[in-house]
């Protein structure tokens, strides 16, 4: 392709974008934390089914005149003829009993969320991108080197922290769906990382590089030839996730969200921070392999 850019020599750039980003994020988290929804906390969810078509915002007035705020209201059903209303904090029976009241006894079920359920989810999620980091590092390892393996793995790494650090700063709530968006893109970043990667191995073969200056080229050279792939790749789920942001209901708006800002982080990290952290780390093996001779000479 005719653009040309050096992606090598505005590492500095990237590295300082993204650290800006950590910064705000960790700074959000430490002070505000994350806006756990109800998968997460103590809550209360109410369910309301009807003969007719049910609307959200006569739903929300309904509770509100009975001293009641609900956090959400998910319409669901054919006819949108089924209502979730969800609330932050356990309602007390006098409470329920009112709701029951409000719209009848057979047609409102009340369920009592346990944050213990939604914290486990959350540690298998954990446990699982930790057991597929172990993973990945051994076979990048054995297919290409250790090196590309640990830049891999801070590629993911720093995707999966991105989704995180924005949710903080923009106040958006974190519920189930959004660990959901969180796993589907540690395996769409992995795979954007491998195919630049994979790229880079074969123009090492195809050149003695032996200094930092050819490194870059080659590094340059692989981007360049894997950029068109990777923009159409994500572009394509781009617009597939604009699609499920726009058109899909409430209940699964925050993962088309996190969805969104993953997929153009993790194409970003492919090709901005993943080859450039190995290229800090492959030169400096370089050098110290350039010295070895020279020492042992002296």
């Amino acid at each position: 392709m005719n653009f040309k850019y050096d992606f090598v020599h505005h590492r500095k750039i990237f590295f300082m974008f993204s650290a800006i980003i950590t910064i705000a994020g960790i700074l959000c988290l430490f002070i505000f934390k994350l806006n756990l929804g109800l998968d997460f906390s103590s809550g209360t969810r109410v369910q309301i089914t009807s003969d007719h078509r049910l609307n959200d915002i006569d739903i929300k007035n309904d509770f509100e005149k009975m001293g009641l705020k609900p956090e959400s209201v998910v319409l669901s059903g054919a006819k949108d003829n089924i209502a979730s209303v969800s609330f932050k904090g356990v309602l007390s029976k006098e409470e329920i009993a009112k709701v029951k009241e409000q719209y009848g006894d057979k047609n409102t079920n009340a369920n009592t969320v346990d944050p213990m359920i939604g914290r486990e989810l959350a540690r298998n999620a954990l446990f699982a991108v930790l057991i597929a980091s172990i993973g990945i590092i051994i076979y990048v390892s054995i297919r290409f080197e250790w090196l590309m393996a640990l830049a891999s793995i801070i590629a993911l790494l720093h995707d999966a922290f991105m989704i995180i650090a924005i949710f903080s700063i923009l106040r958006l709530e974190v519920d189930l769906t959004f660990v959901a968006a969180v796993l589907t893109i540690v395996g769409y970043s992995i795979n954007d990382t491998i195919v630049v990667f994979d790229r880079i191995r074969e123009n090492m073969k195809l050149s003695k590089v032996k200094t930092s200056e050819q490194l870059a080229k080659v590094i340059n050279d692989s981007i360049l030839q894997t950029f068109t792939r990777s923009i159409n790749t994500v572009l394509t789920v781009v617009i597939a996730a604009l699609a499920l942001l726009i058109f899909g209901s409430e209940s699964i708006r925050n993962f088309s969200i996190a969805l969104l800002i993953g997929l153009v982080f993790g194409a970003y990290s492919s090709i901005c921070i993943a080859s450039q952290v190995w290229f800090v780390w492959k030169s400096k093996q370089m050098k110290k392999q350039k010295l070895k001779p020279a020492t042992n000479k002296a």
